[in-house]
């Protein structure tokens, strides 16, 4: 959150102590430890919630490649994205092991999101191989984008945790490649992808905008009421960051944003 450095008038001298609190806080955060920052009720159900989320996240990914393997067109498209899906369980693991260590149950804390993303995942279902490379590099490229920049706000165990999930699976240069392969053979596929994916970043930031609307922790977080530096303007910018990786990646894919 950006601060003045116009000096508050001597009249008003307990204001500028009022102000420095939130501020204060939001930079302390982020140099705690789990057991520090949790000892606030609100950040820590916030942290349930996001780590709900991703757990939710990860395993709809598991899931999601598992199928699309099956839509592969030869035996070695479909070890690999056997081994992506393998990692994305993985990381569902360590989540869910993660909160069971914080004493919550992570079929609780995944529960509030589990409606929203499975309609997301039924209204952007793929007709073929190449739309289920695209909706994954590009749904999951931008939901990673997203945990990020939630991050670095975060207590550092708990920013350790969500980093080492997010980590690449190999299914981003696996997407580029294929894609780009495909493109080259056929141009026609372009246009088709591209419109494809520019579904998918609206959907995708559509879902994520209601998740966080519908839950009172994550939405005080990002705007700044727990642990986070986020203002209201700082929301709109995070979005943008978020919209221009999007449009980053469509240009590795050969696509048009």
């Amino acid at each position: 959150m950006e601060t003045s450095d116009t000096p508050a008038p001597e009249s008003s001298p307990a204001e500028p102590e009022a102000d420095a609190a939130p501020d204060a806080e939001a930079k302390d955060i982020a140099t705690q430890d789990w057991v520090e920052a949790s000892a606030d009720a609100r950040y820590r159900a916030a942290v349930v919630d996001l780590l709900g989320a991703l757990a939710y996240g990860e395993l709809a990914a598991f899931e999601r490649l598992a199928e699309d393997a099956k839509m592969a067109p030869g035996l070695a498209d479909k070890a690999a994205l056997a081994r992506m899906a393998a990692a994305e369980f993985q990381h569902f693991e360590q989540l869910t092991e993660r909160l069971r260590a914080i004493d919550e149950d992570p079929t609780v804390a995944m529960e509030p999101f589990a409606a929203p993303l499975d309609e997301f995942h039924a209204m952007t279902a793929p007709s073929d191989w190449l739309e289920g490379l695209v909706k994954a590099y590009v749904g999951d490229a931008i939901a990673a984008d997203f945990y990020r920049e939630v991050a670095v706000r975060l207590d550092s165990d708990t920013r350790g945790l969500v980093l080492r999930v997010l980590d690449d699976t190999g299914h981003g240069s696996f997407a580029v490649e294929k894609v780009r392969a495909a493109i080259e053979a056929d141009p026609r596929a372009g246009g088709r992808l591209a419109l494809w994916a520019r579904r998918l970043m609206g959907e995708a930031l559509a879902q994520a905008q209601r998740v966080v609307a519908d839950r009172d922790a994550l939405s005080t977080m990002l705007v700044g009421g727990v642990a986070a530096g986020f203002d209201l303007a700082e929301i709109g910018r995070m979005f943008s960051r978020i919209t221009e990786a999007h449009t980053r990646r469509m240009s590795a894919l050969g696509l048009s944003a």
